[in-house]
């Protein structure tokens, strides 16, 4: 692993990533030897899903049904629906609350991923994923890569996490530009390290997709130009590893304007049972984020 440091050191150069890709690359184990092109189910090619609760597929407790957190083949996001599109088996690696730093940093602070902001339990804690695995995302995706030569798609959707945690542990509310471009920098630093992890050390050089996010209200100058400034960040730092955009913001702005700039009442999230909505996408909503995947594929 040696020289993989020192490859991935001269790719980011000195400074902030460049420690952070040193220090992840050194919680990595050796990878299992590359495997032979899989047969049968994914003979034709395989897709791996990373992410937050966005491609989970998460429901709230409170949304009706219910959904039953014991079994997480109840939870279907917009990965199902690509891999369903593509006639691809996917392995969605993806965790309710995770944030950047800890997609790839084991321990680090994830906003219920594994851990919650004065709470050392989170939803994989207590509750299945869509894969089984032990340690961070980042090191399921690159024992996944080593050994799925044949992988012909890899999203991710990432980084809104790391916004919502400074809204909850900073007085007020992350609401100072200077801390917003800190939260921002710190993104465009862990997905450097993420995605140099995937292109250089996993060796996967496929497509890679990033879907950016949706503004909960297109009608709020601030909540679009809050929702524009962390998808500027994403797509900023995709670009430059050969990764494409697909717009999730774009994906819902059009549905909404019908209805005010509502996603809520456009119906692309999930309804509540007082009339209100939660902030993840509805089935409908999963469907035009897919379909933003699909159309850079």
């Amino acid at each position: 692993m040696g020289d993989r440091v020192i490859r991935v050191r001269r790719l980011i150069g000195i400074g902030l990533a460049g420690t952070a890709m040193v220090a992840a690359v050194s919680l990595i184990p050796a990878l299992p030897a590359a495997a032979a092109p899989l047969h049968g189910a994914g003979g034709h090619g395989t897709y791996l899903a990373l992410g937050d609760s966005v491609a989970f597929g998460y429901v709230p407790p409170n949304a009706v049904p219910a959904p039953d957190y014991f079994d997480a083949s109840s939870f279907v996001g917009y990965p199902e629906d690509v891999a369903q599109a593509l006639h691809i088996p996917v392995a969605n690696a993806s965790c309710p609350g995770e944030t950047t730093a800890s997609f790839y940093i084991p321990g680090a602070q994830s906003n219920g991923c594994e851990n919650a902001p004065g709470s050392s339990v989170g939803y994989r804690t207590d509750f299945p994923l869509h894969v089984k695995y032990a340690g961070t995302q980042m090191l399921y995706a690159l024992k996944y890569l080593a050994t799925h030569r044949n992988t012909r798609l890899v999203t991710i959707n990432i980084g809104a996490n790391d916004v919502f945690l400074c809204q909850e542990t900073t007085a007020d509310a992350c609401a100072s530009p200077a801390e917003l471009q800190a939260v921002l920098k710190k993104i465009e630093v862990n997905l450097t390290v993420i995605y140099t992890l995937i292109r250089d050390v996993a060796r996967y050089h496929g497509p890679l997709v990033a879907l950016t996010y949706y503004s909960l209200s297109y009608s709020d100058p601030t909540q679009v130009a809050g929702t524009e400034a962390l998808n500027s960040a994403i797509a900023s730092v995709t670009e430059k590893f050969g990764g494409k955009v697909a717009d999730g913001f774009a994906a819902f702005e059009g549905p909404s304007a019908a209805f005010g700039g509502s996603p809520c009442a456009a119906g692309l999230l999930i309804k509540l049972p007082d009339g209100t909505c939660n902030i993840h996408p509805s089935p409908a909503g999963h469907q035009l984020l897919a379909q933003a995947i699909e159309d850079v594929i």
